[in-house]
């Protein structure tokens, strides 16, 4: 699978998903250029009708269907954004969804999969759990099980964001993105290795929940054990096959950032770009900032991923007067 026709696939991808999805802007901030030390654009996938970016791949992925799968219904595992993703593509083709989410699971977002007509079967401490439970049911009852990152639509779909970039801002030099799955920051180097392979894709996990890191850097699957981050959107303790050979094959640099810079990055995008990110759509910038000396005088894009975060943790973030470790 590693060695698909991909960038025949996203071009796909683009024309498939145009007619429900625009592209989502890209913006230069001089007060985040001036925190980075280099001239800095934030794309904005926290602008997606599900404020996050993976409403590409979700879209993408149930175009693509037959009727039969369709008829059969959809079922996947997800923290939140990922399952927001599917049930907003559910809705737009007529199409039953099931989405397992792990105990103590962002209100916020299982609200939001609500609403577009999703149902939610709460299962397991974390999310790997959830995905042994879901891919039980799946076979139980019929139905078109989606796994959260080893899906060619998905990858694809979330591959456009890349292209967007690049056709807007051509002379871009790095690009970092979050590392959960892998779907986008895989997505990013497949493009980036296809149009422009000068440009640098840097990958960034949570300190805390480090499997994707860990497997890219061993060049094997790696289960960390533990995904005890509050930034559910890179908390996985196990790494997916698919987004990791392509990883392997075409990501130069990977880069783990701890809470305390999570919280910080979450902030800076408040006072400086008056923008909301969650803790993994902030990843990026925490860890542009971590890498400032060595990305100076660089072009740099952030994918900010996310926007979904809770009243109450936003609260949190703002006014804990402790570092987070």
């Amino acid at each position: 699978m590693i060695d698909l026709p991909w960038m025949t696939l996203i071009l796909q991808a683009r024309q498939r998903i145009a007619p429900y999805l625009r592209p989502t802007p890209l913006h230069y901030y001089p007060l985040l250029s001036e925190l980075v030390g280099t001239d800095v654009w934030v794309k904005h996938e926290n602008y997606q009708p599900i404020g996050a970016f993976k409403v590409r791949g979700g879209v993408n992925l149930l175009a693509s269907l037959s009727p039969e799968e369709r008829s059969r219904g959809v079922i996947t595992a997800s923290t939140g954004n990922h399952g927001q993703s599917i049930a907003y593509a559910a809705r737009l083709f007529g199409v039953r969804a099931i989405i397992g989410v792990p105990e103590g699971s962002n209100p916020a977002k299982m609200a939001a999969m609500r609403s577009w007509g999703a149902e939610i079967v709460v299962h397991g401490k974390d999310f790997d759990e959830t995905r042994e439970r879901v891919e039980a049911i799946a076979a139980d009852r019929g139905m078109r099980y989606i796994h959260p990152a080893n899906e060619p639509m998905l990858i694809a779909g979330v591959a456009t964001i890349a292209l967007e970039v690049l056709e807007t801002l051509p002379e871009t030099e790095i690009l970092f993105c979050a590392v959960g799955g892998g779907s986008s920051c895989s997505g990013a180097a497949l493009v980036a290795d296809a149009l422009k392979p000068s440009m640098e894709v840097i990958g960034v996990q949570a300190a805390r929940a480090s499997s994707a890191y860990e497997s890219w850097r061993q060049k094997k699957l790696v289960t960390t054990g533990r995904s005890n981050t509050f930034a559910e959107g890179v908390a996985t303790r196990v790494a997916f096959e698919m987004t990791q050979r392509i990883l392997w094959r075409h990501l130069r640099r990977f880069v783990l950032v701890e809470e305390e810079e999570l919280r910080q990055a979450m902030i800076h995008y408040l006072d400086r770009a008056r923008t909301l990110a969650e803790g993994a759509g902030a990843a990026p910038l925490a860890a542009a900032l971590k890498c400032r000396d060595d990305i100076r005088g660089r072009k740099v894009v952030l994918y900010l991923s996310g926007g979904n975060v809770s009243r109450n943790h936003l609260v949190q973030v703002l006014t804990d007067t402790q570092p987070w470790s």
